[in-house]
């Protein structure tokens, strides 16, 4: 066995072992542009991307419609952000170690990182990563849509450039459906699919959605605001657990 194929199994079996609901690895060459007008010349000059994605609680999705209430923007923050954002940090973490002691740079990106307060995005665009992976599609949502259970995943990602084999992007399949951008309760999205060489911006305005939250934060009783009826309402996401086992 190659020394590349060994450290390609024990990566995978190791994501899995700690986790992680899904793991892929991208090829950036088609998408050296949009990281580096993202995260500069320090994510960019990597050549591989590891996707790692942990489902979100299945149960607390569905009660996105309540999402005013603090019983449910509780749970939806605590367990679909908190800890699974810290469940991926400690995975990456652990597999950026792996990589590094097999001789390759590995950088590991955090799940939840916004760095530019402007336009509110991150260092990195793990959508995208996990798209070039082949584990799935953006939707007209601006996420990550599996085949087996929609958007309801959290991602992180390790920048690495250890030799190792990538997926294919999967061709978007939202078809027609408008659901998501039906649900929003702001009209944050345009029903534009995703296209690489356009900005964000011609599908989804995100200083709506941070307003929205921003808004609800200051309901006295409430002071946690959360919404995900962009997660909650995809039907790629309504295969629930059965979805999950066929991955």
């Amino acid at each position: 066995m190659t020394k590349c194929k060994s450290l390609e199994q024990e990566l995978r079996h190791k994501a899995l072992d700690l986790g992680a609901d899904f793991y892929g690895i991208a090829d950036l060459s088609s998408a050296k542009e949009p990281i580096r007008e993202q995260g500069g010349d320090m994510m960019a000059q990597y050549p591989l991307s590891l996707s790692i994605g942990v489902a979100m609680p299945f149960a607390i999705v569905d009660q996105l419609p309540r999402h005013q209430d603090r019983a449910v923007a509780l749970a939806y923050s605590t367990h679909s952000y908190d800890i699974l954002n810290d469940r991926l940090d400690q995975i990456a973490s652990r597999l950026a170690g792996i990589v590094q002691s097999a001789g390759h740079r590995a950088f590991p990106v955090r799940s939840s990182q916004t760095v530019n307060r402007e336009k509110l995005h991150g260092l990195y665009s793990h959508k995208l990563a996990a798209h070039l992976a082949g584990l799935g599609w953006i939707g007209k949502n601006c996420l990550l849509i599996t085949p087996q259970i929609g958007p309801r995943v959290r991602w992180a990602s390790i920048l690495t450039d250890a030799p190792l084999t990538s997926g294919q992007a999967i061709e978007q399949r939202c078809g027609d459906c408008m659901d998501c951008v039906n649900a929003c309760p702001v009209e944050a999205f345009t029903g534009r699919n995703f296209r690489s060489d356009e900005p964000r911006e011609a599908r989804y305005d995100a200083l709506k959605c941070h307003k929205y939250l921003q808004r609800h934060e200051r309901t006295p009783g409430l002071d946690v605001s959360v919404c995900g009826m962009c997660v909650y309402s995809c039907p790629h996401g309504r295969n629930g657990v059965s979805g999950l086992s066929q991955r």
